[in-house]
C-alpha cells in the first residue's frame, strides 16, 4: 500500500499476515478520484501495481499461454524444452475434456503436476506454493480479448469478448474483476460474467475456467465469489429453470471486511484489503473448500477472522507455554445460521496441520448433532474426520495417530475419561473444539475434562453465549457464563451482522392472540394451571384452524422454484409445543380438522418428542431448551404409544418402517430430517427437537405455542431464516404467547441494543405507506391504456413498477394487506402486461442491443412470477364466458382472460391454445374435463409434428416427455436424449450430430415450456 493513503488498518493479533485487517477506516477523499468505468479500471490497475502487482500489456491467447510457461519456470526452477511445455501444457493444464470442475479440483487438490521430460525422467511441477504463498507471482491484465466465431458443425457461435481485469497467478487467471460504471447496479456484472462463461470462458484452451474467484463492482460497491457459485447457476439455467433464482445466484455473492464486520464495500478499499498479496494467496490457498460434490466455497472474512485467531491463539499459548489453562483456549460467538461449521472444520483441519498438534477433537453436545456435523464434514472432506459410534470405538481412534480429526459427543467422551484414567492421550498436545458450547451439563463434563487432559487448548463455537444478564444461579459459580469455561471472547458476529451483510434472513413475527386466557397468566396461579387453560379444546382448535387457514400464505404455496432437480410450491415449517402432552394434544387436533379434507390437499404432518430430563435452573435461567435424547424407553407407557402411533401415520403417508425402538427412533429422526429438508413434510410437530441444532433451508415458518427467552427463543427462531433463494425472503414467526418483550430482550442481548430495528421487518404502515405512494406515481404518471414513449420513459416505469413489486413482495405477508392492495386485480395485470411487453422488447435476439440496455435496467420478473395468474384461475373465467355466451356479456369476460394471460409469464406463450380453447368451449361439457381433453389432444397433435419434423424414434421420444413432464426439465445430457434420435453416425462426414441433437433439445424445451404445468 503506498504512504499518505489516509487508510488505517492493523494485523489482527499479532501476525503481519493476517488475511482480514482488524480495522478498517477509508480515506473519504478517495470516493471522488472517479466516475468512468475506463477510469475505475485505470484506478484498479494503478492500485494493484502499486501493490507490488507486475502489469503484463497481454490481450491474446499465445501471450497468456507464453507468459504462464515463463511463471512455471520461474516457480519451479526449471526450462521447459518446446516438447516437454506442449506436453505439459495439453495433458496437465488444458486438457480438452477438462471443465471448470476438473480445473478447480487441479488448483484446489492437485496443484502439483508431474512433468515426464524428454529423457525419460520425472520431475514435479508446482502451479502453485501453497507452503510459501509469497513464491507466487502476481500479475495484472486488462482488456484481453477473446475473437468471435460462427457456428461450427459441432460448436456453437462465440462472440467477440473483452474481459475487464483479471488477476494471474504464476500465470494463471485465478481471478477475474467484472466492473461497471458507478450508479449501474452490480447484478449486471454478475450477469456478464454469465454471459462470459456461456461466450466465451470455454474458448482456445480454456485457461479463464481456471478462475477460482470473482470480484464485481461498480465502484460503489464490490462483491466477491467462487467460481462455482457461477458455474452451477448456469448449469441450472440450461436444464430448463431458466429465469429462477437458486442457492447459487447472486444472493450468495459476499461482502469483504474487516474484523469487526464491517463491510469494505468501495472498489479502493477492497483492493488495499482483499487484493493485498498475503490476502489473496490465503483466501486461494488456505480459505476455499471444495466439498465432496465439487462445490468450491470460499469463506467469508468474519469466518476466516475466526479461524485465525483459534490458530494464532494456539501458536502464542504453546510458546508461551500456556498450555492447559483458559489463556490457551478461547470462543467464537458466530450466530446460527452464519456456517459455524465450515468455520470449524476449516480451524479443525488447520490446527491439524501444525506439527506439533497431536489430535483435533470435535466435540458435540447431541447424537443428531454428531449425525448431522459428521455428514457436514465429510462433505468439505471425504474421509476427513473419524465419527464414533460408541466409547470403544472413540478409544481406538484416540489410540490411532493417524486419527488426526475426531468427532465425539461430550458424553462419549465424558465416558471415557471416567473409564480410562491416566490414559497416554492425556499427554499430547490436543486442541478440543466444542460446538455450541452452551449447555448447563458442560459444566460438570467441563472439570472432567480439564482434569484429565494436561496440554490441550479448549475452543467454543456458540451463536448465543451465556452471559452475566442470562446465566443461571446454579452449578459451579466459577463456570456460569461462556467466558467463564473458555476464556477470552476471539471474535464475534452477530444476527444484526449477518443480517445486515444477507447471510441470514431478517424474521417477520406475528403476535396472534385467538383466546384471551385472563387471569391465568396472573403469578399466583401455578404453571400447570396456565398450561392446562392453554390447552382448552377450545383454545387448540383455534390455534390450529388458524395455522391450516394460513399456512399457504405464510409457507407461501403458490410460489415455485427448483430444489434438486424438482418443481416444488412453497417452504415448511414447524409448531412448537411446551410438552409432550400438548404435541399430542395438537397432533390429534390437526388429524381431525384435516378428517374431511381430501387427501391430496391435506397438510402432511409428522410429530417427533423424546425423553427430556427435568430442566435445571440454570438452564431455564439462560433460556436454554430441554435436552431430548434418543431414549424413547424413559418415556411413559402413554407417551411413547402415541409416538408409536404418530411415527406409523408416517409410515403410511411414505412408505417407510419406522418405530420407537433405539434404532427405529434414530432412523426415523434422520429420514425425518431429510424429508424436512427436501420438501415432502409440510409441517412437524416439536417440543424441542429440531429447534436447536437443525438446519433445513426449505423452513419458512415457526409456529409458536410454549414459552421461549435468550438462548432457547434465538435458537428456535433461527431455524426459519437460512437463505435458499430469492423467494424467500424472511423466517416467520407466528407466536401464540405473548413473546414480544422476550423477543426484544433476546435480540437486544444477542445482537445490539438497537438490533430489534434491524433484525425484525418494519411495522406494516412504513411499507404501506411507501407501497401507496409508488402506486399513485404510477396512475399519475403511466395511466393504464396510455403507452410509454421513449426508451428514457420505459427504463422509468420498469424502476417503478419493480420497486412497487418488491414492495408488494413484503406486504402480502401481511394480513392487513387483505383488501387493501388500492391497486385493482385488473390494472394491475395491465402493468404486468406492459412490463412483461418491455421485457420482451429489451431482452430481444439483437444480443448487442441488449447488453447496452442491461447496465441500466434491472427487471423483476421473478416477482411477476410470485403473482402470477394460473390455469384454475384461466378456467373459471372460461366458465364464467360459457355461461354469459350470446346474451351480449362475453366481450368484456373475454377481454379479462386475454388481460390476465398477458400479464403471466408462464400463460404469454401458451395465448393461442387459451384462445382457441375459450372459441370452441361448448355449451354443456364440463370445463374442466374438456380443458383436459384439448390440451391432451393439442400436446399429441404438436409432439407428432415434431417427431416427424425431426423424424425422431416415436416410443423412445414420448418416454423422454414423460420423464420430463415427471421431472418439472428437459434433460439435454445423458443417454436418453441420444435414444430417441434418427440413426446416423455421429462421426459420418456432413452428419452434424451435435446441431441435430441440439436442435431436439431447443423444440422438445420450448414443447415442455408450452405445456408444462397447463393439465
Amino acid at each position: 500500500m503506498s504512504e499518505g493513503s489516509g487508510s488505517r488498518f492493523e494485523p489482527i493479533a499479532l501476525s503481519s499476515e493476517s488475511t482480514v485487517v482488524a480495522q478498517f477506516e477509508a480515506d473519504p477523499t478517495e470516493a471522488t478520484r472517479y466516475q468512468s468505468e475506463s477510469a475505475l479500471e485505470a484506478e484498479l490497475i494503478r492500485l494493484l501495481v502499486e501493490q507490488a502487482y507486475e502489469y503484463l500489456p497481454i490481450t491474446s491467447e499465445a501471450d497468456l499461454v507464453a507468459n504462464l510457461r515463463a511463471q512455471l519456470e520461474a516457480l519451479n526452477r526449471i526450462t521447459f524444452t518446446d516438447r516437454e511445455w506442449q506436453r505439459f501444457f495439453a495433458e496437465k493444464i488444458a486438457g480438452e475434456r477438462d471443465g471448470i470442475v476438473e480445473k478447480t479440483v487441479r488448483i484446489q487438490e492437485d496443484h502439483v503436476q508431474l512433468l515426464k521430460r524428454d529423457d525419460g525422467s520425472s520431475k514435479n511441477i508446482a502451479l502453485l506454493d501453497k507452503t510459501h504463498i509469497h513464491n507466487n507471482r502476481l500479475q495484472v491484465i486488462n482488456q484481453y480479448e477473446v475473437p468471435g466465431r460462427a457456428a461450427g458443425a459441432d460448436v456453437p457461435a462465440q462472440r467477440a469478448n473483452r474481459y475487464d481485469v483479471t488477476i494471474l497467478v504464476n500465470g494463471l487467471p485465478l481471478v477475474h474483476v467484472e466492473l461497471k460504471r458507478r450508479g449501474v447496479d452490480i447484478r449486471e456484472a454478475f450477469n456478464q460474467i454469465n454471459r462470459y462463461q456461456r461466450d466465451s470462458f470455454w474458448s482456445g484452451s480454456g485457461l479463464f475456467e481456471y478462475v477460482q474467484l470473482f470480484v464485481i463492482s461498480n465502484g460503489t460497491l464490490t462483491k466477491y465469489y467462487s467460481n462455482t457459485t457461477r458455474a452451477q447457476h448456469l448449469d441450472e439455467q440450461s436444464k430448463g429453470k431458466r429465469g429462477r433464482k437458486t442457492s447459487n445466484s447472486f444472493e450468495f455473492t459476499s461482502w469483504w471486511a474487516d474484523a469487526t464486520n464491517t463491510p469494505i464495500t468501495d472498489l479502493v478499499g477492497f483492493t488495499r484489503t482483499f487484493f493485498a498479496k498475503h490476502s489473496l494467496l490465503n483466501v486461494l490457498t488456505r480459505y476455499c473448500v471444495l466439498t465432496d460434490d465439487r462445490m468450491l466455497l470460499v469463506m467469508r472474512p468474519y469466518q476466516i477472522a475466526a479461524t485465525e485467531r483459534i490458530l494464532n491463539r494456539i501458536e502464542t499459548s504453546t510458546n508461551l507455554k500456556q498450555l492447559g489453562t483458559p489463556a490457551a483456549g478461547g470462543y467464537v460467538w458466530h450466530t446460527t445460521g452464519s456456517g459455524k461449521t465450515l468455520t470449524s472444520f476449516k480451524a479443525a483441519q488447520l490446527a491439524s496441520r501444525l506439527g506439533d498438534v497431536d489430535k483435533v477433537l470435535f466435540v458435540v453436545d447431541r447424537k443428531d448433532l454428531d449425525y448431522q456435523t459428521k455428514r457436514e464434514y465429510e462433505r468439505f472432506q471425504k474421509g476427513a474426520v473419524n465419527s464414533n459410534t460408541s466409547t470403544a470405538i472413540l478409544k481406538k481412534q484416540l489410540e490411532d495417530p493417524s486419527a488426526r480429526i475426531i468427532i465425539t459427543t461430550i458424553q462419549k467422551l465424558s465416558t471415557f475419561i471416567a473409564k480410562n484414567k491416566g490414559h497416554a492421550v492425556y499427554d499430547g498436545h490436543v486442541v478440543i473444539i466444542f460446538d455450541e458450547c452452551h449447555r448447563s451439563q458442560f459444566g460438570d463434563m467441563h472439570t472432567a475434562i480439564t482434569k484429565a487432559f494436561k496440554r490441550y487448548h479448549l475452543f467454543g463455537f456458540t451463536g448465543t453465549p451465556i452471559f452475566a444478564v442470562n446465566a443461571g444461579t446454579g452449578g459451579n459459580p466459577a463456570l456460569r457464563t461462556t467466558a467463564q469455561a473458555f476464556g477470552d471472547k476471539l471474535h464475534t458476529y452477530t444476527i444484526v451482522d449477518a443480517i445486515n451483510d444477507k447471510n441470514v434472513l431478517p424474521f417477520r413475527i406475528d403476535y396472534v392472540n385467538t383466546v384471551k386466557v385472563g387471569a391465568v397468566v396472573d403469578k399466583q396461579v401455578s404453571a400447570i394451571d396456565t398450561e392446562r387453560a392453554l390447552l382448552d379444546t377450545s383454545r387448540v382448535r383455534q390455534v390450529t384452524q388458524y395455522v391450516i387457514d394460513h399456512f399457504d400464505q405464510k409457507t407461501k404455496r403458490n410460489q415455485t422454484y427448483a430444489l434438486k432437480d424438482r418443481r416444488v410450491a412453497g417452504f415448511n415449517a414447524l409448531f412448537a409445543t411446551a410438552s409432550i402432552e400438548a404435541a399430542k394434544i395438537y397432533y390429534n387436533m390437526f388429524g381431525r380438522l384435516q378428517a374431511d379434507v381430501p387427501e391430496a390437499k391435506r397438510l402432511k404432518v409428522a410429530l417427533i418428542y423424546s425423553y427430556a430430563a427435568n430442566e435445571a435452573e440454570d438452564e431455564t435461567g439462560a433460556g436454554l431448551l430441554g435436552e431430548e435424547e434418543f431414549e424413547t424407553d424413559l418415556l411413559d407407557r402413554s407417551s411413547r404409544d402415541f409416538l408409536e402411533d404418530a411415527i406409523q401415520d408416517y409410515n403410511d403417508m411414505f412408505g417407510t418402517s419406522y418405530d420407537t425402538s433405539a434404532d427405529g427412533f434414530q432412523n426415523y429422526y434422520q429420514d425425518l430430517s431429510l424429508r424436512m429438508k427436501n420438501r415432502q413434510v409440510d409441517l412437524v410437530i416439536v417440543v424441542n427437537m429440531f429447534l436447536t441444532g437443525f438446519d433445513a433451508t426449505t423452513l419458512n415458518t415457526l409456529w409458536v405455542d410454549k414459552n421461549l427467552r435468550a438462548h432457547g427463543l434465538i435458537q428456535a427462531y433461527s431455524r426459519t431464516n437460512r437463505i435458499l433463494n430469492s423467494v424467500k425472503t424472511y423466517g416467520n414467526i407466528v407466536s401464540f404467547r405473548d413473546l414480544e418483550t422476550e423477543t426484544n430482550d433476546a435480540i437486544a442481548l444477542f445482537g445490539n441494543k438497537d438490533a430489534a430495528g434491524v433484525v425484525l421487518l418494519k411495522p406494516f404502515g412504513e411499507y404501506f405507506n411507501e407501497y401507496a405512494d409508488k402506486v399513485t406515481e404510477l396512475r399519475e404518471r403511466f395511466p393504464v391504456g396510455q403507452q410509454i414513449l421513449g426508451e428514457q420513459e420505459q427504463k422509468a416505469f420498469i424502476a417503478l413498477f419493480g420497486a412497487l413489486l418488491r414492495l408488494r413482495n413484503i406486504l402480502v405477508s401481511f394480513d392487513d394487506f387483505a383488501g387493501n392492495q388500492i391497486l385493482s386485480d385488473r390494472d394491475l395485470q395491465d402493468y404486468q402486461s406492459i412490463y412483461l411487453d418491455l421485457y420482451a422488447s429489451f431482452r430481444r435476439t439483437d444480443r448487442a442491443d441488449r447488453e447496452a440496455i442491461n447496465d441500466d435496467v434491472v427487471f423483476e420478473i421473478e416477482l411477476i412470477k410470485q403473482v402470477e395468474i394460473n390455469v384454475d384461475y384461466i378456467l373459471m373465467l372460461v366458465e364464467k364466458y360459457r355461461a354469459a355466451k350470446g346474451n351480449g356479456e362475453d366481450r368484456e369476460i373475454k377481454a379479462a382472460i386475454d388481460r390476465a394471460v398477458d400479464s403471466s409469464p408462464s400463460l404469454r406463450n401458451k395465448k393461442d391454445l387459451i384462445e382457441e380453447f375459450v372459441d370452441r368451449v361448448s355449451i354443456d361439457e364440463d370445463v374442466a374435463e374438456e380443458w383436459r381433453a384439448y390440451v391432451a389432444a393439442k400436446r399429441e397433435t404438436e409432439l407428432q409434428r415434431i417427431i416427424a419434423e425431426e423424424n425422431l424414434r416415436p416410443e423412445p421420444t414420448r418416454a423422454f416427455v414423460d420423464t420430463a413432464f415427471r421431472d418439472g426439465q428437459v434433460r439435454g445430457t445423458g443417454t436418453a436424449i441420444t435414444e430417441i434420435l434418427p440413426p446416423v453416425s455421429r462421426f459420418a462426414k456432413g452428419s452434424n450430430h451435435g446441431a441435430k441433437k441440439q436442435t431436439v433439445i431447443d423444440k422438445l424445451t420450448a414443447f415442455f415450456d408450452r405445456f408444462f404445468d397447463l393439465a
